[in-house]
């Protein structure tokens, strides 16, 4: 389409808008400008079309037979898009909200709160989407995110949504005696790990831990490192909110606990969020720990 030959946009909908007010003044109010500008744009108009648009008939204004016939098609051709775009708009707001997370926190923290969230707000599907790179919504097909660090990403709102403070943790009975709680003598005991997680390996090496011990077993998912801590097969290096529920079902004893940590999970988000992501990302920040 040639869109030279073809009128401007603007002077085409200050005509339409004045085609169904039949005033200057009315349109001008529609479509929140003066009245001189929609006067200019209707004699711009006629100057390109070469015609008699509208004409002054007592108090009204009254179209000419050929601003009748444009008025037709100016009509349908603006409800034909605004057909469009809403249900494009529609489309976009009925669409899942996507939210991008850590497969061990989408797991065992978000899993577990879902259903209550669909059973205060039963129309708004979630799909989920377990990565362990850093999603930025901004950017990414996805309303949310959800990432494990400091809090201070260039380009992206991050509000605090779950403690990330280090617990170490074991099945109740496997450590015994003076070791509790004293990491150093902790060091003994086989510890399990993330293959992946090099945030683990960093703290281990802080702490004075061989991460790569041969009494070490590794495991490629957090989620399986925890199966076996649950089993009894060692210690485990865990975010407390990811291990909150187990403590207190008495799966997990504490045994050591790191302290003053600025590291937590934080909820990223657009500004600019649709109405079901923003009711998700409210009700997410109103379970934060």
């Amino acid at each position: 389409m040639d869109w030279r030959t073809i009128p401007s946009l603007h002077a085409l909908r200050a005509f339409d808008a004045v085609a169904r007010a039949s005033s200057f003044s009315g349109a001008a109010r529609e479509l929140n400008v003066t009245e001189a500008a929609i006067r200019q744009h209707v004699r711009g108009l006629e100057g390109r079309l070469a015609t008699k648009l509208v004409k002054r008939h007592g108090n009204s204004l009254e179209l000419t037979s050929k601003g009748r016939a444009l008025a037709e098609t100016t009509a349908q051709s603006f409800q034909t898009l605004a057909r469009g775009v809403h249900a494009l708009a529609d489309s976009d707001e009925n669409r899942p909200v996507g939210i991008a997370l850590p497969p061990s926190f989408a797991e065992i923290w978000l899993m577990p709160k879902l259903e209550e969230f669909w059973r205060e707000h039963p129309g708004i599907d979630v799909s989920l989407t377990p990565s362990l790179s850093l999603a930025d919504p901004s950017k990414e097909p996805f309303d949310l995110a959800i990432r494990y660090g400091t809090g201070r990403w260039s380009g992206v709102e991050a509000t605090r949504l779950a403690s990330a403070e280090y617990v170490v943790v074991a099945k109740p009975g496997l450590v015994v005696g003076t070791a509790t709680r004293d990491l150093a003598l902790l060091s003994d005991y086989p510890w399990l790990f993330e293959t992946t997680r090099h945030e683990h390996r960093d703290w281990a090496e802080r702490h004075g831990l061989d991460f790569d011990a041969s009494d070490n077993r590794h495991y490629p998912t957090n989620s399986l490192v925890i199966a076996a801590a649950r089993a009894g097969h060692g210690l485990s290096l865990q975010s407390r909110s990811l291990v909150q529920t187990d403590l207190k079902l008495g799966s997990f004893e504490e045994l050591y606990a790191e302290e003053c940590t600025p590291l937590a999970y934080y909820l990223l988000s657009d500004r600019d969020l649709r109405a079901k992501a923003k009711i998700l990302a409210d009700w997410l920040l109103s379970r934060c720990e």
